[in-house]
């Protein structure tokens, strides 16, 4: 063996010591090395300015998919805890029969009736007395629950209210005989007669009434209104309906069955996924955003 005199061995040392020094990130400028994690960290933070990033370091994946589950979490709980009101609504009549929660715009209008342009198909409306003044820049929003029918009319540059119409069989409200108890998206809510008691006073408890009714919950009209539906398509990718109608086959021409239903008749196309129907079977129609359920019934020997 070759034996080092002691100055080339203290020379050699210097030497591998200052290759070991400098290899090391940090240790030559006499400060500690920046972590993988915090590595990480400043790399999120670089491509994307907007995340907040209140962590030193980036979680390891273990972690991640618990704060990621977490997040997720708290933000179904703030949703649910701070619903949007129609969001809210929405969900609370789906489950009734007959139930239709649509939105629409205007297609092309004729003397005293709207067609307007749905994800399922064509709905129009009609009255004598109003829906004089619907543009293309409007949006409408309809619902049916029940025997109760609600339309808004809003702008679709500031969601500015139009009109409000609610349908329904004629209530008075139980506290003051000078208020409508109607139904909306929204819940029951009372409404002010305002300059319309007269027209009120010739109607019977359960009669059918139509008024228009502002931001202020008072009737602001007293009107006639029908609306028509055609579902002749299943709803397009990221639009959002809601529909379930059950109602006695009434007729069948070409493609289309007329149901008869609580809320009038409605033309469906047996193109949506409607097979097999016979006249005087009972046909449940469940539309969900792009989901169609179609039930039938044997007819019921009489």
């Amino acid at each position: 063996m070759t034996r080092l005199s002691p100055r080339r061995w203290l020379i050699q040392f210097l030497v591998l010591a200052g290759i070991f020094c400098s290899a090391m990130p940090g240790l030559a400028e006499n400060k500690p090395p920046a972590s993988e994690d915090q590595v990480s960290a400043e790399s999120t933070a670089s491509t994307d300015d907007s995340a907040p990033n209140d962590d030193a370091s980036a979680p390891n994946a273990e972690e991640s998919t618990t704060n990621s589950d977490e997040s997720a979490s708290s933000t179904d709980e703030l949703a649910t805890d701070t619903p949007a009101p129609a969001a809210a609504a929405d969900s609370a009549l789906e489950n009734a029969d007959p139930s239709i929660i649509l939105k629409g715009r205007v297609w092309r209008t004729k003397p005293g009736i709207v067609f307007l342009k749905t994800p399922v198909g064509l709905l129009s409306l009609s009255s004598k007395t109003t829906l004089k003044d619907l543009l293309a820049s409007q949006e409408i929003s309809f619902w049916v629950h029940n025997a109760h029918l609600a339309i808004d009319i809003r702008k679709r540059s500031d969601g500015a209210l139009v009109h409000r119409y609610l349908s329904g069989p004629f209530t008075q409200s139980e506290n003051d005989e000078d208020k409508l108890r109607a139904w909306t998206p929204d819940g029951e809510k009372s409404f002010d007669f305002g300059t319309h008691k007269q027209a009120f006073a010739a109607l019977h408890a359960g009669d059918p009434v139509t008024v228009e009714v502002d931001e202020a919950d008072t009737v602001i009209g007293v009107h006639d209104l029908q609306f028509d539906l055609q579902i002749g398509q299943i709803p397009p990718v990221g639009s959002s309906a809601h529909l379930l109608l059950t109602g006695t086959v009434a007729k069948m021409k070409s493609n289309f069955i007329f149901l008869r239903t609580p809320v009038g008749v409605v033309n469906v196309n047996t193109k949506i996924g409607v097979k097999d129907a016979k006249i005087g079977q009972t046909l449940t129609l469940h539309i969900h955003d792009r989901e169609v359920v179609a039930n039938l019934a044997e007819k019921t020997a009489e």
